[in-house]
Protein backbone atom coordinates (compact mmCIF):
# COMPACT_ATOMS: atom_id res chain seq x y z
CA UNK A 1 0.00 0.00 0.00
CA UNK A 2 1.01 3.08 -0.63
CA UNK A 3 2.89 6.14 1.89
CA UNK A 4 0.27 8.79 1.41
CA UNK A 5 -3.13 10.05 -0.18
CA UNK A 6 -3.82 13.91 -0.21
CA UNK A 7 -7.99 13.96 -0.78
CA UNK A 8 -9.98 16.52 -2.23
CA UNK A 9 -7.10 18.93 -2.82
CA UNK A 10 -7.22 21.92 -5.47
CA UNK A 11 -3.99 21.23 -7.59
CA UNK A 12 -2.07 23.75 -9.06
CA UNK A 13 0.13 22.05 -10.82
CA UNK A 14 3.60 24.68 -11.20
CA UNK A 15 2.70 25.26 -15.31
CA UNK A 16 0.49 27.80 -14.38
CA UNK A 17 -2.50 25.93 -16.27
CA UNK A 18 -6.11 26.12 -14.26
CA UNK A 19 -6.67 24.20 -11.10
CA UNK A 20 -8.78 21.24 -10.87
CA UNK A 21 -9.67 19.17 -7.83
CA UNK A 22 -7.48 15.45 -7.29
CA UNK A 23 -6.61 12.85 -5.16
CA UNK A 24 -2.43 12.90 -5.29
CA UNK A 25 -0.70 9.59 -4.14
CA UNK A 26 2.28 9.73 -2.53
CA UNK A 27 5.16 6.79 -2.79
CA UNK A 28 8.56 6.24 -2.22
CA UNK A 29 9.51 9.79 -2.30
CA UNK A 30 7.32 10.76 -5.36
CA UNK A 31 3.97 11.57 -6.86
CA UNK A 32 2.58 7.98 -8.15
CA UNK A 33 -0.74 8.69 -9.29
CA UNK A 34 -3.08 11.78 -9.74
CA UNK A 35 -6.58 10.91 -9.80
CA UNK A 36 -8.75 13.58 -10.58
CA UNK A 37 -12.41 14.69 -9.46
CA UNK A 38 -12.46 11.24 -7.88
CA UNK A 39 -15.17 11.61 -5.49
CA UNK A 40 -17.69 13.56 -7.79
CA UNK A 41 -17.42 10.82 -10.55
CA UNK A 42 -17.99 8.14 -7.83
CA UNK A 43 -14.65 6.05 -9.24
CA UNK A 44 -12.71 4.03 -6.88
CA UNK A 45 -10.84 6.27 -4.47
CA UNK A 46 -6.95 5.56 -3.82
CA UNK A 47 -6.10 4.12 -0.70
CA UNK A 48 -2.53 4.77 1.17
CA UNK A 49 -1.70 3.66 4.59
CA UNK A 50 -2.03 7.19 5.82
CA UNK A 51 -4.74 9.93 4.75
CA UNK A 52 -4.56 13.86 4.41
CA UNK A 53 -7.74 15.69 4.31
CA UNK A 54 -6.97 18.34 1.60
CA UNK A 55 -10.52 20.04 1.43
CA UNK A 56 -10.53 23.85 0.68
CA UNK A 57 -6.70 23.72 0.46
CA UNK A 58 -4.61 24.62 -2.43
CA UNK A 59 -1.92 21.75 -3.41
CA UNK A 60 1.12 22.96 -5.35
CA UNK A 61 4.94 22.15 -5.87
CA UNK A 62 7.13 23.00 -3.36
CA UNK A 63 8.48 26.71 -3.46
CA UNK A 64 12.00 27.40 -4.97
CA UNK A 65 13.78 30.13 -3.65
CA UNK A 66 16.09 31.09 -6.45
CA UNK A 67 18.41 33.63 -4.37
CA UNK A 68 19.33 32.22 -0.42
CA UNK A 69 21.68 33.65 1.87
CA UNK A 70 21.18 30.30 4.10
CA UNK A 71 24.50 28.40 3.22
CA UNK A 72 25.60 28.28 7.04
CA UNK A 73 22.26 28.54 8.51
CA UNK A 74 21.29 24.96 7.05
CA UNK A 75 24.06 23.42 9.11
CA UNK A 76 23.58 25.24 12.11
CA UNK A 77 19.87 25.26 12.12
CA UNK A 78 18.26 21.87 12.01
CA UNK A 79 14.87 23.26 12.07
CA UNK A 80 15.34 25.95 9.29
CA UNK A 81 12.08 26.63 10.18
CA UNK A 82 12.51 30.49 8.19
CA UNK A 83 12.09 29.04 4.98
CA UNK A 84 10.51 25.30 5.47
CA UNK A 85 7.02 27.45 7.38
CA UNK A 86 6.91 28.86 4.01
CA UNK A 87 6.88 26.40 1.91
CA UNK A 88 10.22 26.42 0.47
CA UNK A 89 11.57 22.74 -0.43
CA UNK A 90 14.31 23.93 -2.61
CA UNK A 91 17.34 26.92 -1.84
CA UNK A 92 20.15 28.25 -4.19
CA UNK A 93 23.31 28.96 -2.44
CA UNK A 94 26.57 29.97 -2.99
CA UNK A 95 25.14 33.82 -4.74
CA UNK A 96 26.52 37.02 -5.45
CA UNK A 97 29.81 35.71 -6.05
CA UNK A 98 30.95 34.90 -2.51
CA UNK A 99 30.09 31.77 -0.50
CA UNK A 100 32.39 29.09 0.99
CA UNK A 101 33.52 26.64 -1.23
CA UNK A 102 36.49 26.37 -2.80
CA UNK A 103 38.62 27.80 -1.09
CA UNK A 104 41.61 26.82 0.84
CA UNK A 105 43.48 27.33 4.26
CA UNK A 106 44.73 30.32 3.19
CA UNK A 107 41.57 32.04 2.11
CA UNK A 108 39.01 30.71 3.89
CA UNK A 109 39.01 33.39 6.24
CA UNK A 110 38.87 35.97 4.12
CA UNK A 111 35.69 35.14 3.14
CA UNK A 112 34.17 34.35 6.58
CA UNK A 113 35.13 37.88 7.08
CA UNK A 114 33.65 39.11 3.96
CA UNK A 115 30.15 37.29 4.04
CA UNK A 116 29.91 37.91 8.03
CA UNK A 117 26.71 40.36 7.35
CA UNK A 118 25.45 37.77 5.69
CA UNK A 119 26.26 34.19 7.37
CA UNK A 120 27.87 35.17 11.01
CA UNK A 121 31.26 34.56 11.61
CA UNK A 122 30.97 31.03 11.32
CA UNK A 123 32.81 30.45 14.53
CA UNK A 124 30.22 27.61 15.30
CA UNK A 125 30.39 25.78 12.01
CA UNK A 126 33.51 22.85 11.35
CA UNK A 127 34.68 24.19 7.81
CA UNK A 128 35.35 20.34 7.36
CA UNK A 129 34.94 20.98 3.17
CA UNK A 130 37.34 23.13 0.57
CA UNK A 131 35.44 21.98 -2.80
CA UNK A 132 32.22 22.41 -3.73
CA UNK A 133 31.63 18.64 -3.98
CA UNK A 134 32.83 18.57 -0.16
CA UNK A 135 30.47 21.31 0.62
CA UNK A 136 27.52 19.21 -1.14
CA UNK A 137 28.58 16.01 0.79
CA UNK A 138 27.79 18.16 3.53
CA UNK A 139 24.50 18.98 2.63
CA UNK A 140 23.91 15.49 2.01
CA UNK A 141 24.47 14.31 5.58
CA UNK A 142 21.10 15.84 6.47
CA UNK A 143 19.54 19.73 5.71
CA UNK A 144 16.08 21.16 6.74
CA UNK A 145 15.21 21.50 2.62
CA UNK A 146 17.06 20.28 -0.25
CA UNK A 147 19.73 22.60 -1.52
CA UNK A 148 21.55 24.11 -4.82
CA UNK A 149 24.83 25.95 -5.21
CA UNK A 150 26.28 28.06 -7.74
CA UNK A 151 30.13 28.34 -8.27
CA UNK A 152 30.81 31.90 -6.42
CA UNK A 153 33.25 33.80 -9.27
CA UNK A 154 34.30 36.24 -5.99
CA UNK A 155 35.53 33.54 -3.70
CA UNK A 156 37.10 31.73 -7.15
CA UNK A 157 39.49 35.16 -7.47
CA UNK A 158 40.15 35.40 -4.18
CA UNK A 159 41.71 31.71 -4.23
CA UNK A 160 43.78 32.53 -7.06
CA UNK A 161 44.48 35.92 -8.05
CA UNK A 162 43.87 37.31 -4.51
CA UNK A 163 41.68 40.21 -3.35
CA UNK A 164 43.86 43.08 -5.29
CA UNK A 165 42.00 45.42 -8.19
CA UNK A 166 44.45 44.06 -11.01
CA UNK A 167 43.60 41.70 -14.47
CA UNK A 168 44.36 38.16 -14.19
CA UNK A 169 47.08 36.66 -15.33
CA UNK A 170 47.05 33.99 -18.03
CA UNK A 171 47.78 31.09 -16.09
CA UNK A 172 45.50 32.60 -13.42
CA UNK A 173 42.75 32.58 -15.90
CA UNK A 174 43.24 29.10 -16.69
CA UNK A 175 43.30 27.79 -12.74
CA UNK A 176 39.74 29.89 -12.46
CA UNK A 177 38.26 28.49 -15.82
CA UNK A 178 39.75 25.07 -13.50
CA UNK A 179 38.05 25.59 -10.34
CA UNK A 180 34.59 26.62 -12.12
CA UNK A 181 34.69 23.79 -14.35
CA UNK A 182 35.35 21.43 -11.19
CA UNK A 183 32.65 22.83 -9.04
CA UNK A 184 30.43 22.32 -12.09
CA UNK A 185 31.18 18.83 -12.34
CA UNK A 186 30.84 18.47 -8.88
CA UNK A 187 27.29 19.25 -8.86
CA UNK A 188 27.07 22.93 -8.96
CA UNK A 189 24.01 24.50 -11.25
CA UNK A 190 26.37 27.44 -12.85
CA UNK A 191 27.87 30.20 -11.44
CA UNK A 192 27.22 33.67 -9.38
CA UNK A 193 28.56 36.64 -9.42
CA UNK A 194 28.97 39.71 -6.80
CA UNK A 195 29.77 42.97 -9.55
CA UNK A 196 29.31 45.49 -6.59
CA UNK A 197 31.45 42.85 -3.91
CA UNK A 198 34.70 42.51 -3.65
CA UNK A 199 37.18 40.57 -5.02
CA UNK A 200 33.92 39.81 -7.61
CA UNK A 201 34.15 43.44 -8.79
CA UNK A 202 37.52 43.51 -9.75
CA UNK A 203 37.11 41.13 -13.00
CA UNK A 204 37.29 42.51 -16.75
CA UNK A 205 34.62 41.71 -18.73
CA UNK A 206 37.12 39.33 -20.86
CA UNK A 207 37.20 37.29 -17.52
CA UNK A 208 33.58 36.77 -16.91
CA UNK A 209 33.33 35.68 -20.82
CA UNK A 210 35.78 33.54 -20.37
CA UNK A 211 34.38 31.66 -16.78
CA UNK A 212 30.80 32.12 -18.63
CA UNK A 213 32.09 30.11 -21.41
CA UNK A 214 33.02 27.53 -19.20
CA UNK A 215 29.43 27.66 -17.47
CA UNK A 216 27.63 27.05 -20.87
CA UNK A 217 30.10 24.53 -21.84
CA UNK A 218 28.64 22.18 -18.79
CA UNK A 219 24.99 23.47 -18.94
CA UNK A 220 25.02 25.82 -16.21
CA UNK A 221 23.70 29.55 -15.90
CA UNK A 222 25.35 32.74 -14.63
CA UNK A 223 23.39 34.33 -11.60
CA UNK A 224 25.22 38.08 -11.41
CA UNK A 225 24.42 40.53 -8.86
CA UNK A 226 25.78 42.98 -11.69
CA UNK A 227 28.04 46.15 -11.49
CA UNK A 228 24.89 48.80 -10.52
CA UNK A 229 21.05 48.77 -9.30
CA UNK A 230 21.42 52.34 -9.38
CA UNK A 231 22.90 54.74 -11.49
CA UNK A 232 23.32 53.30 -14.27
CA UNK A 233 21.74 50.58 -13.42
CA UNK A 234 20.15 49.30 -17.32
CA UNK A 235 23.67 49.70 -18.57
CA UNK A 236 24.46 47.27 -16.23
CA UNK A 237 21.98 44.87 -16.63
CA UNK A 238 22.46 45.44 -20.43
CA UNK A 239 26.36 44.67 -19.71
CA UNK A 240 25.23 41.19 -18.56
CA UNK A 241 22.49 40.08 -21.60
CA UNK A 242 25.29 41.05 -23.85
CA UNK A 243 27.81 38.70 -22.05
CA UNK A 244 25.66 35.89 -22.34
CA UNK A 245 24.47 36.85 -25.72
CA UNK A 246 28.57 36.32 -26.31
CA UNK A 247 29.01 33.16 -24.87
CA UNK A 248 25.87 31.74 -25.36
CA UNK A 249 25.55 31.18 -21.54
CA UNK A 250 22.24 31.11 -20.23
CA UNK A 251 21.05 34.19 -17.77
CA UNK A 252 19.09 34.84 -14.38
CA UNK A 253 19.36 38.16 -13.10
CA UNK A 254 19.54 37.94 -9.35
CA UNK A 255 17.18 40.49 -6.75
CA UNK A 256 15.91 42.32 -10.13
CA UNK A 257 15.56 45.92 -8.96
CA UNK A 258 15.29 49.22 -10.01
CA UNK A 259 16.20 51.04 -7.03
CA UNK A 260 17.19 54.60 -5.85
CA UNK A 261 15.53 57.79 -6.66
CA UNK A 262 16.88 57.74 -9.99
CA UNK A 263 15.34 54.84 -10.90
CA UNK A 264 11.61 55.67 -9.81
CA UNK A 265 9.15 54.39 -12.51
CA UNK A 266 11.50 53.35 -14.73
CA UNK A 267 10.89 49.28 -14.45
CA UNK A 268 9.72 49.44 -18.10
CA UNK A 269 12.67 50.50 -19.61
CA UNK A 270 14.23 47.56 -17.84
CA UNK A 271 11.45 44.99 -19.24
CA UNK A 272 11.95 46.36 -22.56
CA UNK A 273 15.56 45.49 -22.84
CA UNK A 274 14.64 42.28 -21.59
CA UNK A 275 11.95 41.44 -24.05
CA UNK A 276 13.93 42.72 -26.48
CA UNK A 277 16.69 40.41 -25.82
CA UNK A 278 14.36 37.16 -25.38
CA UNK A 279 12.58 38.20 -28.98
CA UNK A 280 16.58 38.05 -30.28
CA UNK A 281 16.31 34.32 -28.83
CA UNK A 282 18.00 35.21 -25.42
CA UNK A 283 18.12 32.24 -22.76
CA UNK A 284 16.98 34.32 -19.73
CA UNK A 285 15.50 34.71 -16.25
CA UNK A 286 15.22 36.84 -13.01
CA UNK A 287 14.18 36.50 -9.32
CA UNK A 288 12.43 39.52 -7.33
CA UNK A 289 11.70 39.80 -3.87
CA UNK A 290 8.19 41.26 -2.63
CA UNK A 291 9.88 44.00 -1.01
CA UNK A 292 10.89 47.71 -1.56
CA UNK A 293 13.68 47.59 1.21
CA UNK A 294 17.04 46.02 -0.36
CA UNK A 295 19.46 44.27 2.36
CA UNK A 296 23.32 43.62 2.54
CA UNK A 297 26.34 44.82 4.50
CA UNK A 298 27.63 48.36 5.43
CA UNK A 299 31.11 47.85 4.50
CA UNK A 300 29.67 46.64 0.89
CA UNK A 301 28.63 50.43 0.48
CA UNK A 302 32.67 51.26 0.27
CA UNK A 303 34.27 52.29 -2.33
CA UNK A 304 35.98 49.77 -4.41
CA UNK A 305 39.48 50.88 -4.57
CA UNK A 306 38.76 50.81 -0.04
CA UNK A 307 38.14 47.10 -0.41
CA UNK A 308 41.14 46.64 -2.38
CA UNK A 309 43.33 43.61 -0.58
CA UNK A 310 40.40 42.55 1.36
CA UNK A 311 38.99 42.55 5.08
CA UNK A 312 42.52 43.75 6.85
CA UNK A 313 43.14 46.63 4.23
CA UNK A 314 39.58 48.16 5.05
CA UNK A 315 40.20 47.82 8.22
CA UNK A 316 43.64 49.53 8.24
CA UNK A 317 42.03 52.54 5.67
CA UNK A 318 38.96 53.45 8.20
CA UNK A 319 41.96 53.77 10.76
CA UNK A 320 43.59 56.50 8.69
CA UNK A 321 41.79 59.92 9.37
CA UNK A 322 43.11 61.02 5.96
CA UNK A 323 41.81 57.38 4.08
CA UNK A 324 38.92 57.72 6.05
CA UNK A 325 38.05 60.90 5.10
CA UNK A 326 38.47 60.22 0.80
CA UNK A 327 36.02 57.45 1.85
CA UNK A 328 33.72 59.43 3.20
CA UNK A 329 34.15 61.84 0.45
CA UNK A 330 33.10 58.58 -2.49
CA UNK A 331 30.45 57.84 -0.14
CA UNK A 332 28.37 61.12 0.49
CA UNK A 333 29.38 63.46 -2.69
CA UNK A 334 30.23 61.34 -5.35
CA UNK A 335 28.65 58.04 -5.18
CA UNK A 336 30.83 55.02 -4.45
CA UNK A 337 30.30 52.01 -6.57
CA UNK A 338 29.71 49.93 -3.57
CA UNK A 339 26.90 52.16 -3.26
CA UNK A 340 25.46 51.68 -6.57
CA UNK A 341 26.64 55.25 -8.11
CA UNK A 342 24.76 56.65 -6.03
CA UNK A 343 25.61 59.20 -3.18
CA UNK A 344 24.37 57.52 0.34
CA UNK A 345 21.45 58.89 2.34
CA UNK A 346 21.96 57.57 5.31
CA UNK A 347 18.59 57.96 6.23
CA UNK A 348 17.67 54.97 4.26
CA UNK A 349 20.44 52.57 5.71
CA UNK A 350 19.20 50.63 8.87
CA UNK A 351 21.42 48.90 10.71
CA UNK A 352 20.27 44.91 10.74
CA UNK A 353 22.62 43.00 12.72
CA UNK A 354 25.70 43.23 14.14
CA UNK A 355 27.95 40.70 15.50
CA UNK A 356 29.43 42.42 18.17
CA UNK A 357 27.54 41.46 21.54
CA UNK A 358 27.95 45.23 22.81
CA UNK A 359 26.67 46.70 19.49
CA UNK A 360 23.06 46.26 19.99
CA UNK A 361 21.90 49.73 20.49
CA UNK A 362 22.58 50.76 16.82
CA UNK A 363 20.01 47.82 15.65
CA UNK A 364 16.89 48.83 14.28
CA UNK A 365 17.84 52.43 13.65
CA UNK A 366 19.20 54.09 11.02
CA UNK A 367 22.43 55.41 10.55
CA UNK A 368 21.60 59.05 10.67
CA UNK A 369 19.73 58.19 13.82
CA UNK A 370 22.13 56.99 15.79
CA UNK A 371 24.43 59.40 14.92
CA UNK A 372 22.12 62.18 15.68
CA UNK A 373 22.13 60.23 19.34
CA UNK A 374 25.83 60.41 19.82
CA UNK A 375 26.23 64.18 18.28
CA UNK A 376 27.91 63.41 15.35
CA UNK A 377 28.12 62.93 11.77
CA UNK A 378 26.28 59.99 10.27
CA UNK A 379 29.77 59.15 8.47
CA UNK A 380 31.55 59.12 12.24
CA UNK A 381 28.88 56.57 13.27
CA UNK A 382 29.53 54.34 10.49
CA UNK A 383 33.07 54.26 10.31
CA UNK A 384 33.23 53.18 13.76
CA UNK A 385 30.63 50.72 13.93
CA UNK A 386 32.21 49.72 10.63
CA UNK A 387 35.83 49.44 13.25
CA UNK A 388 34.33 48.15 15.93
CA UNK A 389 32.13 45.12 14.65
CA UNK A 390 35.03 44.11 12.32
CA UNK A 391 33.50 44.52 9.15
CA UNK A 392 29.96 42.52 10.42
CA UNK A 393 27.10 44.87 10.58
CA UNK A 394 24.19 44.18 8.29
CA UNK A 395 22.23 46.55 7.02
CA UNK A 396 18.35 47.22 5.35
CA UNK A 397 18.51 50.02 2.63
CA UNK A 398 15.43 51.75 1.79
CA UNK A 399 15.67 52.48 -1.58
CA UNK A 400 12.88 50.90 -3.73
CA UNK A 401 9.57 51.64 -5.54
CA UNK A 402 6.46 49.87 -4.89
CA UNK A 403 5.64 50.19 -8.77
CA UNK A 404 9.30 48.34 -9.91
CA UNK A 405 8.49 45.89 -7.93
CA UNK A 406 5.28 45.23 -9.01
CA UNK A 407 6.05 46.10 -13.16
CA UNK A 408 9.11 43.48 -12.70
CA UNK A 409 7.55 40.10 -11.00
CA UNK A 410 4.58 40.43 -13.32
CA UNK A 411 6.98 39.29 -16.50
CA UNK A 412 6.90 36.28 -18.10
CA UNK A 413 10.60 35.14 -16.95
CA UNK A 414 10.16 36.20 -13.41
CA UNK A 415 10.85 33.82 -10.29
CA UNK A 416 10.94 34.12 -6.75
CA UNK A 417 14.15 34.42 -4.41
CA UNK A 418 14.22 35.55 -1.38
CA UNK A 419 17.37 37.06 -0.76
CA UNK A 420 16.92 36.20 2.75
CA UNK A 421 19.71 37.29 5.08
CA UNK A 422 18.57 35.16 8.51
CA UNK A 423 21.91 37.16 10.54
CA UNK A 424 21.06 40.14 12.80
CA UNK A 425 18.65 40.75 15.59
CA UNK A 426 16.27 43.05 13.18
CA UNK A 427 16.71 40.65 9.70
CA UNK A 428 14.71 42.08 6.68
CA UNK A 429 11.64 40.51 6.81
CA UNK A 430 11.86 38.43 3.34
CA UNK A 431 14.02 35.95 4.73
CA UNK A 432 11.00 34.46 6.58
CA UNK A 433 8.04 35.79 4.32
CA UNK A 434 8.56 36.19 1.10
CA UNK A 435 6.70 33.13 -0.66
CA UNK A 436 3.28 33.57 1.27
CA UNK A 437 3.43 37.58 1.05
CA UNK A 438 3.07 36.54 -2.76
CA UNK A 439 0.45 34.30 -2.09
CA UNK A 440 -1.38 36.96 0.33
CA UNK A 441 -0.65 40.36 -0.50
CA UNK A 442 -0.07 40.08 -4.54
CA UNK A 443 -2.25 37.22 -5.33
CA UNK A 444 -5.47 37.62 -2.79
CA UNK A 445 -4.99 41.09 -1.83
CA UNK A 446 -3.76 43.14 -4.93
CA UNK A 447 -4.68 40.74 -7.45
CA UNK A 448 -1.32 41.66 -9.41
CA UNK A 449 -0.84 37.66 -10.03
CA UNK A 450 -3.51 34.94 -10.67
CA UNK A 451 -3.01 32.26 -8.55
CA UNK A 452 -2.12 29.79 -11.08
CA UNK A 453 0.43 32.01 -12.47
CA UNK A 454 2.09 33.27 -9.21
CA UNK A 455 2.72 29.64 -8.29
CA UNK A 456 4.49 28.59 -11.73
CA UNK A 457 6.58 31.81 -10.72
CA UNK A 458 7.74 29.79 -7.42
CA UNK A 459 7.93 26.61 -8.36
CA UNK A 460 7.75 25.41 -12.36
CA UNK A 461 9.79 28.25 -13.87
CA UNK A 462 12.60 27.97 -11.37
CA UNK A 463 12.74 24.27 -11.92
CA UNK A 464 13.02 24.59 -15.32
CA UNK A 465 15.82 26.87 -15.40
CA UNK A 466 17.80 24.78 -12.72
CA UNK A 467 17.31 21.74 -15.19
CA UNK A 468 16.06 19.95 -12.96
CA UNK A 469 13.13 17.11 -14.92
CA UNK A 470 11.74 15.62 -12.16
CA UNK A 471 10.87 19.02 -9.53
CA UNK A 472 8.38 22.02 -10.01
CA UNK A 473 5.26 20.30 -11.00
CA UNK A 474 2.33 18.20 -9.28
CA UNK A 475 2.63 15.40 -12.20
CA UNK A 476 3.03 11.29 -11.82
CA UNK A 477 6.48 10.29 -10.98
CA UNK A 478 7.94 13.89 -9.94
CA UNK A 479 9.18 14.09 -6.81
CA UNK A 480 6.77 15.14 -4.01
CA UNK A 481 7.77 17.98 -2.89
CA UNK A 482 5.03 19.35 -2.20
CA UNK A 483 3.08 22.32 -0.30
CA UNK A 484 -0.76 22.59 1.18
CA UNK A 485 -1.63 26.31 1.61
CA UNK A 486 -4.90 27.71 2.64
CA UNK A 487 -5.34 30.33 -0.21
CA UNK A 488 -7.87 32.68 1.76
CA UNK A 489 -5.58 33.03 5.18
CA UNK A 490 -1.91 32.51 3.50
CA UNK A 491 0.19 35.57 4.77
CA UNK A 492 3.17 36.78 5.74
CA UNK A 493 3.49 37.12 9.50
CA UNK A 494 6.85 39.04 9.53
CA UNK A 495 6.84 42.93 8.87
CA UNK A 496 10.12 45.11 9.57
CA UNK A 497 9.05 45.47 12.98
CA UNK A 498 8.95 42.31 13.77
CA UNK A 499 10.88 40.05 11.11
CA UNK A 500 10.82 36.46 12.25
CA UNK A 501 6.85 36.36 12.64
CA UNK A 502 6.22 32.89 11.00
CA UNK A 503 3.74 32.64 8.16
CA UNK A 504 -0.07 31.86 7.94
CA UNK A 505 -1.90 29.63 6.33
CA UNK A 506 0.34 26.73 4.92
CA UNK A 507 -0.62 23.87 7.20
CA UNK A 508 1.55 21.45 5.31
CA UNK A 509 5.22 21.03 4.05
CA UNK A 510 6.29 17.77 2.31
CA UNK A 511 10.11 17.24 1.11
CA UNK A 512 10.71 13.52 -0.85
CA UNK A 513 6.91 12.74 0.59
CA UNK A 514 7.96 13.17 3.91
CA UNK A 515 5.95 16.06 6.04
CA UNK A 516 8.24 18.68 7.19
CA UNK A 517 5.42 20.82 8.36
CA UNK A 518 2.67 19.09 10.34
CA UNK A 519 -0.47 21.42 11.11
CA UNK A 520 1.62 24.37 10.95
CA UNK A 521 4.54 23.28 13.13
CA UNK A 522 7.92 21.72 12.00
CA UNK A 523 8.27 18.03 12.33
CA UNK A 524 11.60 16.86 13.02
CA UNK A 525 11.99 15.10 9.73
CA UNK A 526 15.81 16.33 7.91
CA UNK A 527 14.84 15.71 4.00
CA UNK A 528 16.55 17.81 2.32
CA UNK A 529 19.79 17.47 0.56
CA UNK A 530 22.27 18.53 -1.78
CA UNK A 531 20.27 18.85 -5.48
CA UNK A 532 23.52 18.44 -8.02
CA UNK A 533 23.60 19.85 -11.61
CA UNK A 534 21.89 17.28 -14.02
CA UNK A 535 24.16 16.35 -16.81
CA UNK A 536 24.07 17.42 -20.44
CA UNK A 537 22.57 15.71 -22.57
CA UNK A 538 24.57 13.95 -25.40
Amino acid sequence: MEDLVIRDADVVDGTGADSYRADVVVDGGRIVSIVKEAAAAGCQRPKAVRELDAEGLVLSPGFIDMHAHSDLALLRDPDHGAKAAQGVTLEVLGQDGLSYAPVDDRTLDGVRRSVAGWNGSGDDIDFDWRSVGEYLDRLDRGIAVNAAYLVPQGTVRALVVGWDDREATPAELDRMRQLVAEGLEQGAVGMSSGLTYTPGMYARNAELTELCRVVAAHGGYHCPHHRSYGAGALEAYAEMVELSRQTGCPLHLAHATMNFGVNEGRAPELLALLDDALAAGADLTLDTYPYTAGCTTLVALLPSWASEGGPREILRRLADDGTAERIRHDLETVGSDGCHGVPVDWDTVEISGVGGPGLGEYVGRTVRESAALRGETPWTTARRLLVEDRLAPAILQHVGHEENVRAIMRHRVHTGGSDGILQGAKPHPRAYGTFPRYLGEYVRESGVLSLEECVAHLTGRPAARLRLPDRGLVREGHRADLVLFDPRTVAAGSSYDAPRTPPTGIPYVLIDGRLVIEDGRRTDVLAGRAVRRSPVAG
